[in-house]
């Protein structure tokens, strides 16, 4: 199989969660090389991303290591499977990677769970906001640039109205961001109004985190959680000066799990929520 160029989050995931299991099992890369009749550079490449992996070798792969975990393994196997091009891809040579990669993990989240402290979650967007947001970009980005970010942003909402098993989102927003007014008066009521519209949705949850509050853990920055379809797959993007990050660490999922967990409790519920943000709308159009 030819070496992928630029091998995707994902697909860099599959790699390193099959090396996981090796190392896990205590064998070597050599020794698993021999023991599979496979050659230890192309397994090397497989676990690095660089190479794709059919669904047949990685269960051959994960029951030589005595990988029990069912679950785990299918889910590993139906990654390997999915190798078809994702709406995401047509901008692969227009944008940069990062921003594909968090369209792909949104796509294949069983749920999603956000902190955001001064933007509206990408996922809740409108097209004026959005655009508003874009045009303080430093340094500047190009008409057609910015018209590419706008349309993907726009499209990666569509996650939210997939017909089939749509992602149960959380999206816990700061009163900060609620207070932004990017755009405008006009454009932050309209953004404040489609938020309290789709805060109805049965696979969405808005709750607002209230200054009153006070501190909470990870205040200094937005974070994404994303479930997957087994517990070891999770993943969290948090947004950094270059460009996305994606951590999947057990002990950095489990702390992310905790701050959000504790997050949720200091914010008001849905019903306070959308009172609240009624009122900020209020509030502008005064």
């Amino acid at each position: 199989m030819p070496p992928r160029k630029v091998p995707t989050a994902r697909q860099v995931r599959l790699g390193a969660e099959l090396r996981k299991i090796r190392e896990r099992a205590g064998v070597s890369l050599t020794e698993a090389a021999a023991q599979l009749g496979a050659d230890r550079t192309t397994m090397s490449n497989v676990e690095s991303g660089r190479f794709g992996v059919s669904t047949d070798r990685v269960r051959s792969w994960t029951g030589h290591y005595g990988c029990a975990d069912e679950l785990y393994v299918d889910a590993l196997a139906a990654m390997a499977e999915d190798r078809g091009r994702g709406w995401w891809d047509s901008h692969r040579d227009e944008l940069p990677a990062g921003l594909l990669d968090l369209a792909e993990m949104e796509h294949h989240a069983v749920a999603l769970r956000s902190v955001q402290i001064m933007h509206i979650p990408g996922l809740l967007q409108t097209e004026d906001y959005a655009r508003a947001v874009f045009e303080e970009a430093v340094p500047a980005h190009r008409p057609v640039e910015l018209r590419r970010r706008l349309s993907f942003r726009m499209r990666r909402r569509d996650v939210l109205d997939r017909k089939e098993d749509p992602p149960q989102c959380t999206f816990l927003i700061h009163e900060a961001a609620l207070r932004m007014r990017f755009g405008g008066p006009d454009v932050t009521v309209s953004q404040l109004d489609y938020l309290l519209e789709h805060s109805e949705r049965d696979n969405l949850t808005v709750r607002v985190i209230p200054f009153e509050v006070g501190g909470f853990p990870e205040a200094g920055s937005s974070t994404l959680y994303a479930y997957g379809p087994v517990p070891q797959l999770d993943t969290v993007q948090i947004d950094t000066p270059n460009g996305s990050a994606f951590l999947d660490a057990e002990t950095r999922l489990a702390n992310y799990r905790a701050a959000l967990d504790r997050t949720e409790e200091r914010s008001y519920d849905p019903e306070r929520s959308r009172e609240f943000i009624r009122e900020m709308a209020q509030q502008v159009k005064a």
